[in-house]
């Protein structure tokens, strides 16, 4: 089996990065299962549903989520009645929506997919991601040994240990959050695939999907500037995980940049 997983899509620049290379994708590297982290994915700041269906009829399976899904709120609605999304599981018990769940392939085979918010240097207090995670293991596992982790987190160090924590559990542990991909793609030692950061789906004359000049106005002057998504040089960054269906296992991992056309 052959899951892709691309990164934080942001704005509609990212959006058609998406719409413009992944059936490409899917048939090059025989794809069956598409996840993408949509949170920057409504004018580079949270999610609504409408984009979100834009994306499902583009062909992704499954949305993840990360800090920036409450930022339209309209999200919540969609969120508490959705099969094909989810926000991070360690949020507090009550919040809308669920963080882990078992979904299934157009040929009927079973993923579980977990998204976990990191704790260093980000803006919600959480449960801890580490325990959280264990617990969600315990029950996926009971359908399936296929399990896809999206952690969404500032630090490299806190995603690293969760990847070895994580190690031989699942089927893979990719990071999203910091907008830059990393070079550190592997199979771990006991048969997870990692990555640290997926990287960006958007454009990157940017500082992290957002005009560079307006970000750099901010540094210099310490002054509030409203954000605007960037144009120019688009990319869909993400990786193609090849797992085992049999042990959940996975045997390759292979880091993607395609640039928009």
């Amino acid at each position: 089996m052959n899951i892709l997983c691309i990164g934080d899509i942001v704005g509609r620049p990212g959006r058609n990065a998406v719409k413009d290379s992944l059936a490409d994708l899917v048939n090059e590297f025989a794809v069956d299962f598409v996840t993408v982290n949509a949170e920057n994915s409504a004018g580079g700041f949270g999610l609504t549903s409408r984009i979100a269906e834009e994306l499902f009829d583009m062909g992704c399976d499954f949305i993840t989520l990360g800090d920036h899904v409450w930022d339209k709120m309209e999200i919540a609605e969609y969120l508490a009645k959705s099969d094909r999304m989810i926000r991070p599981a360690n949020f507090p018990e009550g919040t809308p929506g669920r963080g882990w769940t078992v979904v299934k392939t157009s040929t009927g085979k079973k993923i579980g997919v977990i998204n976990l918010l990191g704790r260093v240097f980000m803006r919600y207090n959480v449960d801890c991601p580490f325990r959280t995670l264990e617990a969600a293991i315990a029950e996926i596992r009971k359908e399936t040994s296929i399990i896809i982790v999206d952690m969404h987190a500032e630090a490299t160090s806190e995603k690293v240990a969760l990847g070895f924590f994580a190690d031989g559990k699942v089927s893979a542990v990719v990071g999203t959050h910091t907008h830059i991909q990393t070079a550190d793609e592997k199979i771990l030692p006991n048969g997870t695939a990692y990555i640290t950061d997926l990287g960006m789906t958007g454009p990157y004359d940017s500082v992290i999907g957002q005009n560079k000049d307006i970000i750099i106005k901010r540094f210099l002057t310490s002054m509030p500037e409203k954000f605007e998504v960037a144009t120019e040089d688009v990319w869909l960054h993400g990786a193609v995980i090849g797992i085992d269906e049999k042990t959940g296992k996975a045997h390759n991992i292979t880091r993607i940049k395609r640039r928009k056309a």
